[in-house]
């Protein structure tokens, strides 16, 4: 293979990267974001293209592991709620979704937007429209919340000025 073919090829799957990094994260972000989050901001977004149910939505069980210390030996610490959803727009694209919880309305929109999303000509209305300002949002909340927990920081100088 030329060293044409083989930057080709590398730029390809470096695109291709890129793509599943940006489907990972708008897929996160629907998924944090429930049906109330979701139907907020497409009431002013575009209508979401016509869809057929592939899976669900539907609600099990999942089993959570985990790993004494982050790397030490697996065990399972319980299990979790999840609800999932399949869809199929009418040009073919499928969209997945997979929640937290029992919000099956928020899986089906989750879905609905993931297969939206993956068209080219819809993407950019639907990102700046809907999956950016649930982004903020969840930034907002996260950034609240750690402002939070270092306001309750107890700092032990004993322990400081004895080293």
């Amino acid at each position: 293979m030329s060293a044409k073919a083989q930057h080709k090829d590398h730029h390809a799957d470096d695109e291709g990267r890129h793509a599943d990094d940006e489907r990972r994260r708008w897929i996160g972000i629907l998924a944090r974001a429930g049906a109330f989050g979701i139907e907020a901001r497409l009431a002013a977004a575009a209508p979401l293209p016509p869809y057929a149910l592939l899976r669900g939505p539907e609600t099990g069980l999942v089993m959570v592991r985990g790993r004494a210390g982050g790397d030490g030996v697996p065990f399972n610490l319980g299990e979790m709620t999840v609800t999932r959803c399949a869809v199929r727009l009418e040009d073919g694209t499928v969209g997945h979704a997979y929640l937290a919880g029992r919000d099956r309305r928020g899986a089906e929109l989750a879905a609905a937007l993931d297969a939206a999303l993956q068209d080219p000509a819809r993407r950019s209305a639907l990102l700046a429209e809907v999956v950016e300002p649930l982004a903020a949002e969840q930034a907002e909340a996260r950034a609240v919340t750690a402002r939070k927990a270092a306001a309750t920081r107890v700092r032990f100088l004993a322990m400081e000025t004895t080293r």
